[in-house]
């Protein structure tokens, strides 16, 4: 970045994402001290990971329907585009986008799939002692059982993308003078003039599309987990 770039505020991510992330966050940081306490507070972990898998769902559904720099179409970009940016990241000049960069669109791709593998698998897991996951009447003991060991080596993958992520986010700050961390919780990047003006006037979602679509993701995880038909 030059001194001579006009840096300004504009906007980066919505209000829908951005109480996704920190929600998300929150639960997270339960799920892991409810299953290390153990005892009754499985019951609250069962609940934490409906809430889990309800937040993916979510994020999932809003890759499609929210706005621009929501959408999976603005940041999921082609290895040669991952590349690209990965070489920048080492480069006197930064590369910069008001979404997620197409590193950052890989390691969304990753954690979601990470936790859409840990909140499913224990669906169907168990502890061999008083908690089972409320699908795990549906298969064999065995298969439960390997649905659980999975559940807990996933956790690895997960805590290891995590620091991945931790680790990316105080680079941006410390090295690129991208602050990631007030972006997400404001939803404003503050970038150069250029490129907000390449990027064009941004898709806005409407609030109430977001609440619909939050409401059919609690939707289908009721019915997954109750099964009332």
């Amino acid at each position: 970045m030059t001194t001579e770039q006009k840096m300004i505020a504009v906007r980066a991510w919505d209000a829908p994402v951005r109480v996704f992330h920190w929600l998300l966050i929150l639960l997270l940081g339960f799920q892991v001290y409810s299953a290390k306490t153990g005892g009754q507070a499985m019951l609250w972990h069962l609940y934490g990971g409906y809430a889990v898998l309800t937040l993916i769902l979510f994020r999932l559904l809003w890759g499609f329907a929210g706005g621009t720099h929501a959408r999976f179409a603005d940041f999921v970009a082609g290895p040669s585009a991952a590349w690209r940016f990965a070489k920048s990241l080492i480069s006197p000049r930064s590369a910069y986008f008001i979404g997620h960069n197409p590193l950052g669109g890989w390691m969304v791709l990753a954690m979601l799939a990470s936790l859409a593998l840990q909140a499913i698998t224990g669906l169907f897991a168990n502890d061999d002692i008083a908690t089972e996951g409320p699908l795990a009447v549906l298969i064999s003991k065995k298969l439960s059982d390997q649905m659980t060991s999975l559940h807990h080596w996933n956790l690895w993958i997960l805590a290891a993308l995590a620091v991945l992520h931790v680790v990316a986010v105080f680079y941006h700050r410390l090295v690129k003078k991208e602050d990631l961390i007030q972006a997400m919780f404001t939803g404003v990047k503050r970038l150069p003039e250029e490129v907000v003006a390449a990027s064009g006037t941004p898709r806005k979602a409407s609030p109430w599309v977001a609440l619909v679509v939050f409401a059919a993701a609690n939707a289908a995880v009721f019915l997954l987990v109750k099964r009332p038909f």
